[in-house]
């Protein structure tokens, strides 16, 4: 799908980086404050997936009166230009972290938000499906820029021992924004004709929230210290988030961590694609990007509510079904947490896209057999539920982990960058092309997903080294071989 938990893994060390000699450290309120500020863009990007899904109706009743293409061919449009946002938002994101600061990046793109919302918002208002296409491709860029800016700016601050969990806090952003604008679509809320256009322009409600908020949260004191060599600013910030001035260690520990960067090759993305020992990972990695998106999720993410009245529910009933959906996701990021060190990377994405691909089979069967056989319609709804469940397991978040634990420092940024365009350009193939598979192929809709699991799973299962609690020395020296 598109949560990236540990892009973040981009600017630091890694899961499997060497044991660090940092301050304990813990939680404090201005750590609290400042992680609730950055999380608020990772919660438009989970709200912002959510949302478009229940009001599909009436979007494209707004479309037929005001344009003379198809309906249903427009919707895909406003739906999948929200990934061409996101390729060029997580780019930009990088350069601007490093130039303008991690604050200061964060709190420009809460302001761009407000933009794109507002040209959402009122897109009915001017009767203007331009307006509303070009909203969904701000805010694309406005999430695109978070699901890189926040997971970084977080895993800066957080005390390293408390990396993992605090990490976790921008999946579970992503889950409960997707779960507030799929509640908030159905129908006695703001799923009618009247309410879409409030129900879109309320990304306008986190990105304000956030502009507010991030002027009195510190600046990162990695960035500090190592982008603006200011060792000074960089004691004030990190004593004021620990709520302590034993910082001593962690200071020392970044000045070391910095050291080993600068004495590391460092490679350029045309270098992965040459250097056998590089392009190995590479491909393995971006096959894992591709199994997020091509297995089909944002299918379900972006048009579950169609694929819900597909199996027999009422359009009502299926915009109360979709609630489900982000709500699984919530709960599936929670139950992940303690599984990702215990059961590791590859057992966990076997398992996700082994789940996957038996559920999108029964769920194939139960479109088949839905008609006038209530069963099948509720067994239709649980199976989705159980794919997006699986989905939770493994492939919402390793993909993104992945490419951090198969490469060095010196080529992670390149490797994850590369990783986050296949990812983001999957995610609109899927978007743009759901509605007319499934004019073309009915209740065979699915049936692409599923071979494409399959492919999935048995790559995954012949190439896929298992990371866990191995350093990345180890790792790499796989891929020398």
């Amino acid at each position: 799908m598109e949560i990236q938990p540990t892009s973040s893994l981009l600017r630091q060390g890694g899961p499997l980086s060497r044991p660090a000699k940092m301050s304990s450290g813990g939680t404090t309120g201005a750590l609290l404050y400042a992680v609730s500020a950055a999380v608020l863009g990772m919660l438009q990007f989970g709200f912002n997936t959510g949302v478009i899904n229940a009001p599909r109706k009436f979007i494209e009743n707004f479309v037929r009166d005001n344009y003379e293409a198809k309906p249903s061919l427009i919707f895909s449009v406003i739906v999948s230009i929200f990934a061409v946002g996101g390729m060029i938002g997580c780019p930009l994101a990088s350069w601007m972290l490093d130039t303008q600061g991690r604050k200061k990046a964060l709190l420009y793109n809460a302001a761009f938000g407000i933009i794109g919302a507002a040209f959402m918002g009122f897109s009915k208002l001017a009767t203007s499906v331009e307006m509303l296409i070009i909203g969904r491709f701000l805010i694309g860029i406005n999430c695109g820029f978070a699901t890189t800016a926040s997971p970084t700016y977080v895993s800066e601050i957080a005390p390293v021992r408390m990396r993992g969990a605090f990490g976790t806090v921008n999946q579970l952003a992503v889950g409960f924004g997707m779960t507030c604008g799929q509640i908030l679509g159905i129908d006695v809320i703001l799923g009618s004709d009247e309410g879409w256009p409030l129900l879109l322009g309320l990304a306008v409600v986190p990105a304000a929230i956030q502009l507010i908020m991030l002027p009195f949260a510190p600046e990162s004191p990695r960035y500090l210290l190592l982008c603006a060599h200011d060792e000074e600013k960089a004691r004030v910030a990190l004593t004021k988030i620990r709520g302590s001035s034993d910082v001593e260690n962690e200071i020392n520990d970044m000045h070391l961590e910095d050291q080993a960067a600068r004495e590391e090759q460092k490679f350029s993305v045309k270098d992965l694609f040459t250097t056998p020992a590089l392009r190995i990972p590479l491909v393995i990695g971006i096959v894992m990007h591709l199994s997020q998106q091509l297995g089909g999720i944002n299918a379900v993410l972006y048009y579950s509510s169609t694929i819900f009245v597909k199996a027999g529910l009422s359009e009502e009933d299926a915009r109360l079904a979709v609630i489900g959906v982000g709500s699984i996701l919530f709960v599936m990021a929670l139950v992940s947490i303690p599984l990702m060190d215990r059961l590791g990377r590859r057992t966990l994405q076997l398992c996700g896209l082994g789940g996957m691909t038996a559920f999108s089979i029964l769920m194939t069967i139960a479109f088949f057999t839905y008609e006038n056989n209530t069963t099948m319609s509720i067994f239709a709804v649980i199976f989705t539920f159980l794919y997006v469940a699986f989905f939770g397991v493994g492939p919402s978040s390793i993909p993104w982990m992945i490419l951090s634990e198969l490469f060095g420092q010196g080529a992670r940024s390149a490797a994850v960058s590369v990783g986050a365009l296949v990812n983001w350009f999957a995610n609109f193939v899927v978007g743009l092309t759901f509605i007319p598979m499934s004019e073309a192929l009915g209740n065979y809709v699915f049936i692409p997903y599923t071979i494409l699991l399959i492919i999935f799973f048995v790559f995954t299962y012949l190439k896929l080294p298992e990371t866990k609690n191995r350093t990345i020395e180890e790792v790499t020296a796989l891929f020398k071989k």
